[in-house]
């Protein structure tokens, strides 16, 4: 029988007896448990760990978050750290719905606000139900078919004569006729993907009115082929205007299909598996978040890379990528985020902050400078109750320091501050 299990980032998971309801340590099988192991192998080949391992019976979540399914059934929920001592799953699911959809520019389909935050279902089940959503309405409006040319061996004459084919017909086949014609279906791209993703989705779901629906609309593209190469179909997937209804579900598919942030699951397993590493999903958010909010003459780019530490032979080495610069006239601004916490009530500790982070805005600040002015620095830190009380300045020198950020707005519905300190903005 499969086994649910949720916790949150940088939890235990262990595979000795633990009390329910813990969101810091959770109990999986021995066969789930030795097969993280080998996922968490080919993650660290890759640079990207997923999980320390602590001893035989005991390893250690690292920072992402989302589900994963293994091969044994067991689906394990990773919910980000909520900064508060009331914790629970609702807000936590609450908030990383919020990051997802932002990041990613989903639109949910949801009746209303209230419904979302009624809304306590694992994050796979929620985002099958709005692929599923998204797909029933899309069927309301019409499947687009296209033409598709098709060459075959008929007893009658259809459509154009494949004159050079029938004259390789041997005599006593003559009576046959080699041609080719074009036949109006729904085997496109587009529909072989949406396939696809609710075949993945049909089997992987375990609420019944997922369930259903998903089964009602299986039989509805019932003569649609799944699609076999989704690089090449994500391609092809048009953008013209007789395909507009089609746009709202395409996130919703390419999210199924592991295809945007997500990280896939190598091997030859492929279960229901959406992993974000919550750094890169805080930085989408405040990304998106700036980019509609920002005025008109502000230009913002992320991940700009073309300052170097240092020059060497020749060359250069150790490329700076601050996540976010903002032009704005004379004044340059460079945005760090970092999914931390903290806190403005331990000055004695440095309020919590990473000395490490210090100097790399330090590096940002010299290298990204631009001439005449200096460039303002801004360590972006999301919102909890300890980070209320405004920061003092801090000051690198030479006119250099780390400062309130550009104000763009008066309020930030989810992390209401996004600043070094607590002021808001």
């Amino acid at each position: 029988m499969s086994a649910f299990v949720t916790v949150r980032e940088y939890a235990r998971l262990t595979t000795a007896a633990v009390a329910p309801g813990n969101l810091d340590c959770a109990q999986i099988s021995e066969s789930a448990f030795d097969w993280l192991c080998e996922l968490s192998a080919g993650f660290n080949r890759s640079g990207a760990p997923l999980l320390q391992v602590e001893g035989r019976r005991s390893l250690k979540w690292d920072s992402y978050v989302g589900v994963l399914e293994t091969p044994c059934g067991t689906r394990l929920e990773i919910l980000p750290k909520h900064h508060e001592q009331d914790d629970c799953l609702v807000k936590s699911r609450q908030l990383l719905r919020k990051l997802i959809q932002r990041a990613l520019q989903l639109k949910p389909r949801e009746t209303s606000v209230a419904s979302l935050e009624l809304f306590d279902k694992s994050l796979s089940e929620w985002v099958i139900g709005q692929f599923l959503a998204e797909l029933d309405l899309l069927m309301k409006r019409g499947v687009r078919f296209d033409y598709r040319r098709i060459e075959e061996e008929q007893r009658f004459l259809r459509g154009q004569l494949n004159v050079v084919a029938q004259m390789r017909q041997p005599p006593v086949r003559q009576h046959h006729f080699q041609i080719r014609h074009d036949v109006f279906l729904p085997d496109r791209a587009e529909n072989r993907l949406l396939k696809l993703a609710l075949e993945l989705v049909a089997k992987s779901t375990q609420d019944a009115t997922n369930w259903r629906l998903a089964n009602e609309l299986r039989a509805m593209l019932a003569e649609v082929p799944a699609s076999r190469q989704v690089s090449q179909d994500l391609r092809s997937w048009s953008r013209d205007r007789l395909m507009a209804h089609y746009q709202a579900i395409k996130p919703w598919c390419e999210l199924i299909l592991n295809q945007q942030m997500p990280i896939a699951v190598s091997g030859e397993w492929r279960g229901m598996s959406l992993l974000f590493p919550m750094e890169k999903l805080f930085e989408c958010y405040v990304e998106g978040w700036l980019r509609k909010r920002l005025l008109s003459t502000a230009r913002l780019t992320s991940q700009s890379s073309h300052e170097y530490l240092c020059e060497h032979d020749k060359g250069r080495m150790f490329c700076l990528k601050p996540d976010l610069l903002i032009d704005s006239g004379k004044q340059r601004w460079i945005l760090d985020t970092k999914w931390k916490r903290v806190d403005a009530r331990k000055p004695e500790k440095n309020y919590d902050l990473s000395q490490s982070d210090f100097y790399q805005l330090f590096a940002y600040g010299h290298k990204y400078r631009n001439e005449p002015g200096v460039p303002k620095l801004v360590l972006i830190y999301p919102y909890w109750s300890g980070l209320q009380k405004s920061l003092p300045v801090f000051d690198y020198g030479q006119g250099m320091s780390l400062c309130e950020p550009p104000r763009v707005s008066r309020r930030l519905h989810l992390l209401r501050n996004w600043s070094h300190y607590a002021k808001a903005i």
